[in-house]
């Protein structure tokens, strides 16, 4: 897996500056999400359109 960096990852705009906030790197045929506090800690990978299924669940319940 390629490295993370911030060409290629962002992180959460509702972070703030806490450092309670995720990391997002979409690769095309997968999204990882990682803690941005401890990066070494692991990865969750999840395909792009149950990605997209969850922003969208996330969205609708605000």
């Amino acid at each position: 897996m390629a490295a993370w960096s911030s060409r290629v990852s962002h992180t959460s705009s509702r972070s703030g500056n806490n450092g309670q906030c995720v990391e997002v790197r979409d690769r095309g045929v997968r999204v990882d999400v990682r803690d941005s506090k401890v990066p070494g800690a692991g990865t969750s990978s999840f395909e792009p359109a149950a990605w997209e299924s969850f922003l969208g669940s996330m969205k609708g319940s605000r």
